[in-house]
C-alpha cells in the first residue's frame, strides 16, 4: 500500500539492489551493458508508452550518440561527462530532424518514415571515416570523473549507475507532469486533445525529441563503458531489440523497459552457456547450438509475451497484485 501511494520508495529499494550486484558477484561489465540497453528502452517507452508513437528508427539515436561521445572522448579529449552529453545533445539535434520529417504523419507512416531516415544515417555511418567504417570506432578512453580515474570497473560501474538514476528521475518526473500527462491523453484521445486546444504536433515532436536524447546518452554512456562503437548501434535490428525489451517488459510502465533489458541482454549473453548446460543434463547435443539461435529463442520470447502476457511481464505482476489485493479486501 505505501509503494502504490508513494512508488519512489520502490524505485529506490531497486535501485540500492542494483547497487549491491556487484558486491554479491555480478560481473560490473554486464550489468553496466543492461543498465546502457534498459535507459534505451526508457527512453524508447517514453514515446511508444506515454505519447503513442511507434518508431522503427531510434537505433539512429543510439549509434549517433555512441559515435559522437566516442569522437569526443577519443580525438578531441572531452571529460568523461562533457562528452556523454555532446553525444546525448547530438542524437537530441538528430531526433529534431527526424521529428519535423516525421511527426506530421500517424501509425504505420510515422513509423516508416523513422524506419527509412535511421536506414540513411546507417549508411552514412557505413562510409564515414570518423566512425571507422565495419572496423568501428575502437580504443575509446574512459578517463577520469572528479579527479578520479575510471579504470577501474567497479568505480566506473557507481558513476554509470548514477547517470542512469539520474535519467530515470528525468523520466519518472515528465511523465507525472502536467506535460506527462498531455502525452497521456495524445495517446489515449488525440482528437479530443485537438479539441481542448493543445498543440499535438509540438507536444509529439517535444517527446520524440526528449525520447531521442535520452536514448543518445544510453548509447553514449554504452561506447564510454565497453570502449567501442560499430554500425550493430544503428542497424535496424537493434531498434527491433528495444521494442522487444519494452514489450517483453511492459510497456507503459517505468520499471518495464529495464525488466525487458535484462532478459534480452541476458539471453544474448548467458543462452550459449544454458544451451551447454541442458545439453550436459539431458544428452541432447542440439542444445549446444542454442546460442547461435539466439534470435530463434528471442522470438518465441516475443510470441508467448504477446498471447500470454499482453501487459509485459511487469504489466501482468501489477494486474495480478492488484487483483490479489481487490479479493483480499472482498474477503
Amino acid at each position: 500500500m505505501i509503494l502504490k501511494k508513494n512508488p519512489v520508495y520502490g524505485y529506490a529499494a531497486l535501485f540500492a539492489a542494483i547497487a549491491l550486484l556487484p558486491l554479491l558477484g555480478a560481473y560490473p561489465i554486464f550489468v553496466m551493458k543492461v543498465l546502457c540497453y534498459a535507459l534505451f528502452a526508457c527512453a524508447f517507452n517514453l514515446l511508444i508508452g506515454f505519447t503513442g508513437l511507434l518508431s522503427f528508427g531510434h537505433a539512429a539515436f543510439l549509434g549517433t550518440a555512441g559515435y559522437a561521445a566516442g569522437h569526443a572522448l577519443k580525438v578531441w579529449g572531452f571529460p568523461p561527462l562533457l562528452g556523454l552529453a555532446f553525444g546525448g545533445l547530438a542524437a537530441a539535434g538528430v531526433g529534431l530532424v527526424f521529428g519535423l520529417l516525421a511527426i506530421k504523419r500517424s501509425g504505420i507512416y510515422f513509423s516508416m518514415i523513422t524506419l527509412a531516415l535511421s536506414q540513411m544515417l546507417f549508411f552514412f555511418f557505413l562510409q564515414a571515416k570518423f566512425t571507422g567504417g565495419e572496423d568501428g570506432l575502437q580504443s575509446v578512453p574512459r578517463g577520469q570523473v572528479l579527479g578520479i580515474d575510471m579504470g577501474n570497473d567497479l568505480t566506473l560501474y557507481y558513476v554509470v549507475l548514477a547517470v542512469f538514476i539520474a535519467a530515470f528521475w528525468l523520466i519518472y518526473r515528465t511523465v507525472n507532469s502536467p506535460f506527462g500527462q498531455v502525452l497521456t491523453s495524445i495517446r489515449e484521445n488525440e482528437p479530443r486533445a485537438i479539441s481542448l486546444g493543445y498543440d499535438v504536433d509540438r507536444f509529439k515532436l517535444l517527446a520524440f525529441v526528449l525520447s531521442a536524447g535520452l536514448a543518445g546518452l544510453a548509447g553514449a554512456m554504452k561506447t564510454w563503458v565497453l570502449g567501442f562503437a560499430t554500425l550493430t548501434d544503428a542497424v535496424w535490428t537493434t531498434s527491433g531489440a528495444v521494442i522487444l525489451m519494452t514489450l517483453v517488459g511492459g510497456m507503459g510502465t517505468l520499471v518495464g523497459p529495464i525488466v525487458g533489458a535484462l532478459v534480452i541482454i541476458a539471453l544474448e549473453n548467458k543462452i550459449g552457456d544454458f544451451g551447454q548446460a541442458l545439453a550436459g543434463l539431458t544428452g541432447v547435443q542440439w542444445f549446444n547450438g542454442l546460442g547461435e539461435s539466439v534470435s530463434l529463442v528471442t522470438g518465441l520470447i516475443f510470441i508467448v509475451c504477446v498471447l500470454a502476457f499482453r501487459r509485459g511481464l511487469v504489466g501482468e505482476a501489477a494486474a495480478l497484485w492488484e487483483r490479489w489485493g481487490a479479493n483480499r479486501r472482498g474477503a
